[in-house]
């Protein structure tokens, strides 16, 4: 599976030193239950099979390594994850991992669109600044 590397890497949960803390982006109802989330050095949730929180992670988090930027409606990929090349090769077979996780990505974004554009917007104000972004290929949404 696609994203099994996660638990090995943990580049997008580790903040090298030098390197301001990352604030995870919250959607309004996320921050009513976790309140605020940042990773100073090592994610307080990575656990050695990775995140612990699994299915309750926060958006922002199961969105990485995409980005998506509300203005024009696309999906940029952060350039420093190593799933980038099988990310993109992926995405020309509709039952593949990555087209299933931009898929439901998508899904997600679409009801923030409607519910929380505020989130979009911060969400990508961080992404900008924390990370080397490259726009998606074209793909069918």
């Amino acid at each position: 599976m696609l994203f099994d590397h996660c638990a090995v890497c943990r580049q997008c949960c580790t903040i090298e030193e030098g390197y301001p803390p990352l604030e995870i982006t919250l959607t309004a109802n996320e921050e009513k239950r976790f309140g605020s989330l940042c990773v100073e050095t090592n994610c307080t949730n990575l656990g050695s099979d990775g995140c612990t929180l699994g299915p309750e992670k926060p958006l922002s988090c199961s969105l990485y390594p995409l980005s998506y930027d509300p203005e024009s409606d696309r999906f940029s990929f952060d350039r420093e994850c190593p799933l980038m090349e099988t990310y993109f090769d992926q995405l020309g077979d509709p039952s593949s991992d990555a087209s299933k996780h931009l898929s439901e990505m998508t899904g997600h974004i679409e009801k923030l669109k409607k519910t929380d554009l505020k989130f979009l917007f911060t969400n990508r104000s961080v992404d900008v600044d924390y990370f080397d972004l490259q726009e998606l290929p074209l793909y069918k949404r």
